[in-house]
């Protein structure tokens, strides 16, 4: 089963960014630039689209090394 991650605003998005560790670096020209120490390349997303795209989602899961039910669990009531 297909595991859909549409309608994720950014505000959330960061959230859980902070919480996997990542620090904020810096927005260039409507980008949002977040790394870790342990990453080869930093997580990036645009700032002027809500929601954000679930293929960014995506690909930026697949930079982190996470998997979608990571988010997914993230994102669920506790």
């Amino acid at each position: 089963m297909k595991k859909n991650l549409k309608n994720i605003q950014p505000k959330i998005f960061r959230k859980y960014l902070e919480f996997k560790g990542l620090k904020y670096l810096r927005t260039n020209g409507g980008h949002e630039i977040w790394s870790r120490k342990d990453l080869k390349r930093p997580v990036i997303f645009q700032t002027h689209i809500d929601p954000i795209p679930e293929f960014i989602i995506r690909n930026n899961l697949k930079t982190l090394g996470e998997d979608i039910n990571d988010l997914i669990d993230f994102l669920s009531p506790r």
